[in-house]
C-alpha cells in the first residue's frame, strides 16, 4: 500500500489544535484528518511561533518541528503540503511551498486576501505544476453531498436564499491587509457553497471555471453604531441561469453563530445548515382537498458524522491515485473569491 507523506504548515486552530474540540465533529484540523487517514504519514508540522511549535512538538513526539518552510524542505520533501496560516500569510508562504514542487498542496481558505495576491497564487502553481485543493469544508460533507443531489428532484429553483450570522464585523476597510472580517473569513464558505450547489444542477467543468453569481444588487446595508466605515449587516442579490432569485444575507451584528441555506423549487425545497440537513418534496395535501403540500422526505438518510475533514483527505489521496479530480480546486476558491470582492466594490461606491 503506497502512503504519501504530509506536512502542515501552521499548528494553530484549522491547522491543528480545533482537534481537542470537544463539540466538533472530528477530526476538526488539518493535522488530526491527515494522522487519521492510513494512507498518508505526518511527518512535519511548521510553525514561526515558538510557543506552537513547542506545544505540537511535545503532543506529537514522532513528527518532526520546524519553525520555516525553508527549514522543512532543507530536511524532507513531502508529498503533500498543507498551508493553515492566518488570512494574511496566504501569498507568501503558498509562494514558498510552490515553488518546492510538492505532488498536492492543501490550502486553508480563504484563498488569499484579494483577486490580485489570488492570481499570483495561481501563476506559480502553473508556473511549478503543482496542483492546489481548497479547504471549502462543505463539498466534501455527506450532508451537502445529499443536497446536491437533491436539487435535482425538486423541479425548476425558484430562490437560494443563504445566510451568515457571527458577531464579528462584516466589513472594515482597515482590515484589509489582515482578513479580520467576516465577509471574508466566514462568507467564503457561504459564497462557496452556494456557487457548489448552483454547479450540481449542470454544466460540469464549464460551471466551475468562473463565478455563477455576477453584478449584485446590495440591500439593507447596516453601519456600525460608532464607527460609519465598519459595515455590519446586508443582502446582496443576484440571478442568475440556474436560479431567478440568489440571496445571499451576512450579518455582523449577531449574539451567536448561525449558517444555513434554503433551496426552494417548484416540487420541492432542501434547508440545511450547521447540524440540520431536511429534505421535503410535493405530496398530496392531509390539509386541504385537491391541494399538494411539501411534506419532509424522509427516506433521505444522511450518516450522523458529516465526514468534511476526513472525506477532504480522502479526496486528497484519491486525485494522487488518479482516480478521482479534486472536489475543491484554486479556481472554485478563487470564484468564491470573485464574488466576495464584487459585494466590496459595491459597498464603495
Amino acid at each position: 500500500m503506497k502512503r504519501y507523506t504530509a506536512a502542515v504548515v501552521g499548528v494553530g486552530r484549522i491547522g491543528w489544535t480545533l482537534g481537542f474540540d470537544k463539540k466538533r465533529e472530528q477530526p476538526a484540523s488539518h493535522v488530526m484528518a491527515l494522522k487519521g487517514n492510513r494512507r498518508v504519514k505526518l511527518i512535519a508540522g511548521v510553525d514561526n511561533d515558538k510557543k506552537a511549535l513547542a506545544l505540537f512538538k511535545r503532543k506529537n513526539p514522532l513528527v518532526r518541528a520546524y519553525s520555516s518552510v525553508e527549514e522543512l524542505f532543507q530536511n524532507c520533501a513531502p508529498d503533500i503540503v498543507v498551508v493553515a496560516v492566518n488570512e494574511s500569510s496566504h501569498l507568501n508562504v503558498a509562494l514558498d511551498v510552490l515553488s518546492r514542487s510538492p505532488k498536492l498542496v492543501i490550502l486553508e481558505k480563504p484563498v488569499a486576501l484579494n483577486l490580485k495576491e489570488a492570481g499570483k497564487i495561481k501563476s506559480a502553481a502553473k508556473k511549478y505544476g503543482v496542483p492546489i485543493l481548497v479547504n471549502h469544508e462543505r463539498r466534501f460533507a455527506f450532508d451537502y453531498k445529499a443536497a446536491s443531489e437533491y436539487i435535482a428532484k425538486i423541479g425548476a429553483l425558484q430562490m437560494i436564499s443563504a445566510k451568515l450570522f457571527s458577531g464579528m464585523k462584516l466589513y472594515d476597510p482597515e482590515a484589509e491587509e489582515s482578513g479580520a472580517y467576516s465577509l471574508l473569513h466566514d462568507g467564503t464558505h457561504l459564497v462557496d457553497i452556494v456557487l457548489f450547489l448552483l454547479e450540481s444542477l449542470g454544466g460540469g467543468e464549464k460551471a466551475r471555471s468562473r463565478s455563477l453569481l455576477k453584478n449584485p444588487v446590495l440591500t439593507g446595508i447596516c453601519l456600525d453604531g460608532k464607527n460609519r466605515k465598519i459595515i455590519r449587516e446586508l443582502c446582496a442579490h443576484y440571478s442568475c441561469k440556474q436560479c431567478p432569485e440568489v440571496s445571499l444575507f451576512m450579518s455582523g451584528r449577531s449574539r451567536f453563530f448561525g449558517f444555513e441555506i434554503d433551496v426552494l423549487g417548484t416540487e420541492g425545497r432542501v434547508c440545511i445548515g450547521n447540524g440540520y440537513a431536511k429534505f421535503y418534496r410535493r405530496f398530496e395535501s392531509s390539509l386541504y382537498t385537491g391541494f399538494y403540500s411539501l411534506s419532509r422526505d424522509k427516506s433521505v438518510v444522511i450518516p450522523k458524522k458529516t465526514g468534511y475533514f476526513s472525506n477532504m483527505v480522502q479526496n486528497a489521496v484519491d486525485f494522487l491515485d488518479g482516480r478521482r479530480p479534486l472536489k475543491s480546486t484554486l479556481q472554485t476558491g478563487i470564484n468564491a473569491l470573485a464574488v466576495l470582492e464584487e459585494i466590496k466594490a459595491a459597498l464603495v461606491k
